[in-house]
């Protein structure tokens, strides 16, 4: 007997889940399956996406519908204006409709849909906000902060800042770092991305100073049968989980006087560096593991803006 996936977290979601009429809640169940599976998508998008088409079918079926088959564009455009209506964002509009699309593609294909509806489904386009950038000097601050420390969960903290800050990955790739997956030799990180795309990631010194620390003295204090190969373990010795690496990154910067900043915010501002310190976009794109330039060419826009920024603070004419 296969067993069905459980129902997004959220209590809100997991109640309209559970009403649902059973072939809407059948597809929705299906549907997990097919993004964690087949798409290889991570948690959080799989309960992201989930939760979005369990409030579109609930929409669908507070209108009379009983399938997914049932689904017309304009109830997806319904469902839509009431969700701005609601007073979302529009990114969240934005990711509304992406999954409402993701699902009326796949369930055309899996034949429970006629026709998709979702190809005619326009989407508002999300304002984007320049993202968090440390100065240079903030970001050193803030990466050597546990360089006094010589215990093990120190030298933890010092290498996962260092390494943050050295390549530009996402917490989850830095979380999922096996011992095997650092060439020392050449000093890179081999990186399983988005999509499980593989990609190479140098790093430099001071970060190769800091893994040195580490593998010699503080996994081995951690280390235990929990460790398996991960490069980064927790207090208890299981693998370092993306939370926890949040909220180490967020107390160090807190610690050192610098505002709120993420994980997120090192990989901004690592290539936001990279690009003024004269790297070309198409390289920063490959070292991010951008599947589009457009992803990139938004820390363009940074730069600018910190250029008019000095400019306006400095230029007798600005």
């Amino acid at each position: 007997m296969t067993r069905r996936p459980a129902p997004p977290q959220t209590t809100g979601v997991a109640e309209q889940h559970e009403a649902l009429p059973d072939g809407m809640r059948t597809a929705v169940d299906d549907f997990a399956r097919h993004l964690a599976a087949e798409r290889n998508r991570s948690e959080h998008t799989v309960r992201a996406y989930v939760g979005d088409v369990v409030s579109l079918l609930d929409h669908a079926s507070r209108a009379g519908a009983t399938a997914p088959g049932e689904l017309t564009l304009a109830v997806l455009r319904g469902w839509l204006a009431r969700r701005r209506a609601a007073g979302a964002a529009r990114a969240s509009l934005a990711r509304h409709a992406a999954a409402a699309r993701t699902f009326t593609a796949w369930a055309h294909r899996e034949g429970l849909l006629a026709t998709d509806p979702g190809q005619r489904l326009a989407s508002p386009k999300a304002h984007r906000d320049l993202p968090t950038v440390l100065r240079a000097d903030q970001a050193e601050t803030l990466v050597t902060a546990p360089a006094g420390r010589d215990d093990a969960v120190g030298l933890r903290d010092r290498l996962v800042l260092e390494l943050l800050y050295a390549t530009g990955i996402r917490v989850s790739e830095l979380c999922g770092l096996d011992v095997g997956d650092v060439d020392r030799m050449r000093r890179v990180v081999r990186v399983i991305g988005k999509g499980d795309k593989e990609r190479a990631v140098p790093y430099g010194l001071p970060a190769e100073q800091a893994l040195t620390e580490w593998l010699r003295s503080g996994r081995p204090a951690l280390a235990g049968p929990a460790s398996g190969a991960a490069l980064l373990l927790g207090a208890r010795g299981g693998r370092l989980q993306p939370a926890a690496a949040r909220r180490l990154v967020d107390g160090h910067a807190r610690a050192t006087g610098l505002p709120h900043t993420s994980p997120h915010d090192l990989r901004h501002s690592a290539a936001t560096h990279l690009l003024e310190g004269g790297a070309d976009l198409r390289s920063v794109q490959e070292l991010l593991g951008h599947a589009s330039l457009a992803s990139t060419q938004i820390y363009t826009h940074v730069s600018i803006e910190r250029l008019r920024s000095a400019y306006e603070q400095a230029h007798p004419r600005a």
